[in-house]
């Protein structure tokens, strides 16, 4: 969760949202994300809203925490009224690192969601982890508790990665700890990757994917490093210690995962994912790129609900003392006008391996498509059939070819 949050209007003090939105709820899926915004170090290249125990100082702390996200969904629970969702189909814990909660804690959040508004029969309940907040113990509990899914930050297998992005664990840990949680019973284990860090080879990357394959996961997912203001590794870099990622370096690393990770069995569902079976893929996040509907909780968090988005206030302790006023943790929001939301559209559908209906575009748009078929960056057969499919060379100028086919 990104640490800039955009303006909006103000929301009523209940956290009331329109009619008009909570008649829509889950018309396109319902999920929940949890925002744990703790975090035993700052890794060098983050901006998300999380904070080390030393950065909160004497305010809000893990312990109560949970409680305090209850508050937030007994007030999700009032803002729906008789209007909530069917089920809920998906529960993504992110952070920060949520696993730095014991997993009881963690256990009764899942509970209360169940409670609130019951837990679909094949529901996806997933929670992020850092390697080294988790043992073959606490995976057991999560996995008893109804957690189905887990997400580790690897990032790199070379040591020499490892220390420019500040991570905090040892190489090969992260694949230990996958190994632990296949052991546990969870149905799908991620390994997330980063690539085109200072210093990182075509060898490192490459040893780093033989290692995710050889851990058994069934996700991967693999991001270029993002040099984001405001973080350690930005200033190293204006200071001259480190040299900027190269677009061409990222590239070649790109096409390094998509071939590894082919040959190995996975396939591409988002131009930073792969799975090996289609019942891998997150459905959570499928939620956020087909428009779904969800009720973010923590500070921080963003929600979407019936077309209307708000986020919450980011600090921990302001969240909590908004809450224990009774009032809603939501700092602002936006009302989607219907041409933001076919926008938004096209910018998350595109990135799917099963792109998006060529009649979503306007005239304009369905012209460039023709001109992006024809400069090898959507599928000729796809685009054929009324589709349009980014193709290899296309993932990788995915924004590009979105810029072109908007307004």
């Amino acid at each position: 969760m990104p640490g800039l949050l955009p303006a909006g209007e103000p929301v009523p003090t209940d956290g009331s949202l329109p009619a008009s939105a909570r008649a829509r709820v889950g018309e396109r899926g319902f999920g929940v994300y949890v925002h744990v915004p703790f975090c035993a170090s700052r890794c060098g290249y983050c901006d998300f809203n999380t904070y080390t125990a030393d950065e909160l100082g004497g305010g809000a702390s893990r312990e109560g925490y949970a409680d305090t996200v209850l508050a937030e969904l007994a007030l999700a629970a009032r803002v729906l009224g008789d209007t909530p969702p069917r089920q809920v189909e998906t529960v993504f814990v992110g952070g920060g690192t949520p696993t730095l909660l014991p997993a009881d804690e963690l256990a009764r959040i899942l509970d209360a969601i169940d409670s609130t508004w019951g837990l679909a029969g094949d529901v996806e309940v997933t929670t992020e982890a850092n390697p080294e907040s988790v043992s073959p113990a606490s995976l057991k509990q999560l996995r008893a508790a109804g957690y189905t899914r887990i997400s580790l930050g690897m990032q790199s297998a070379a040591p020499g990665v490892l220390a420019v992005l500040d991570r905090r664990h040892r190489a090969g840990r992260a694949t230990d700890a996958a190994r632990e949680a296949r052991d546990a019973g969870f149905d799908h284990v991620n390994l997330d990757l980063i690539y085109g860090t200072p210093g990182e080879r075509a060898e490192d990357f490459a040893a780093s994917l033989d290692q995710v394959v050889a851990a058994g996961v069934d996700h991967v997912s693999a991001y270029a490093l993002i040099v984001e203001d405001g973080t350690r590794l930005a200033a190293r870099m204006r200071r001259g210690e480190l040299p900027y990622p190269d677009d061409d370096v990222a590239a070649d690393r790109y096409l390094a995962a998509e071939a590894a990770l082919d040959a190995a069995g996975f396939s591409w569902y988002e131009v930073s994912n792969w799975a090996r079976t289609p019942a891998a893929r997150c459905r959570h996040n499928l939620l956020y790129w087909t428009g779904g509907d969800w009720w973010g909780l923590g500070p921080g968090a963003h929600s979407h609900v019936g077309g209307v988005r708000w986020w919450n206030v980011k600090h921990p302790t302001a969240y909590a003392r908004r809450l224990t006023a009774g009032e809603s943790p939501a700092l602002a929001r936006e009302v989607l006008t219907a041409d933001e939301t076919r926008m938004e559209d096209v910018m998350l559908r595109l990135r799917l391996a099963t792109g998006l209906p060529l009649d979503v575009l306007d005239d304009a748009g369905r012209t460039a498509a023709d001109r992006a078929v024809a400069d090898g960056l959507l599928a000729a057969p796809a685009h054929a059939a009324g589709r349009a499919v980014l193709t290899l060379r296309g993932r990788l100028l995915a924004d590009a070819v979105v810029r072109d086919l908007l307004p």
